[in-house]
């Protein structure tokens, strides 16, 4: 990435919550932006970052992603930052409105899908809404996977 920037303008991802399609269902996505300072910028450069826990919540007008980590910048010194900071999420008032009508509505939540740098090198976070899923519903996804797994095989080597 020479001067800061996504070599030839494609998305760089940072850090991907994996653990947010196991468990959950996730009915909508949208980008946001994310407030940081300039040593978590350098750090989320470096790639050092960790979502897997994280999540988002309304307070007052905004919304705050809280939990993701992001590990101090050594060279930054005695101007780094804490780790686990809430941060705040830049979304228009519309977008914050109709998502916290949806999660005080139906009992949905906010998790962070990804972490990444868009096209023009800004850090943009991607949230899903979603309804957390059963234990049985992760049980029946595990087994349909292997299912079409098996299937797609039995099929090769029919072929």
């Amino acid at each position: 990435m020479p001067g800061g920037s996504p070599a030839g303008g494609a998305r760089v991802t940072v850090a991907v919550n994996r653990k947010a399609r196991r468990d959950y269902a996730i009915e909508e996505r949208l980008e946001a932006g994310i407030q940081l300072t300039g040593s978590e910028v350098k750090s989320l450069r470096a790639g050092r970052a960790s979502i897997g826990e994280a999540y988002a919540v309304q307070d007052g007008g905004s919304l705050l992603l809280v939990n993701a980590h992001i590990p101090e910048y050594a060279p930054s010194g005695q101007f780094s930052h804490a780790p686990r900071r809430q941060r705040k999420l830049l979304l228009h008032r519309r977008q914050i409105d109709r998502i916290a009508g949806l999660v005080q509505a139906a009992g949905k939540t906010i998790v962070p899908m990804q972490l990444y740098f868009n096209e023009r090198g800004i850090a943009k976070v991607e949230l899903g809404v979603a309804t957390g899923k059963k234990a049985h519903d992760k049980r029946a996804a595990v087994k349909d996977r292997e299912w079409q797994r098996d299937r797609a095989r039995l099929l090769k080597r029919r072929t």
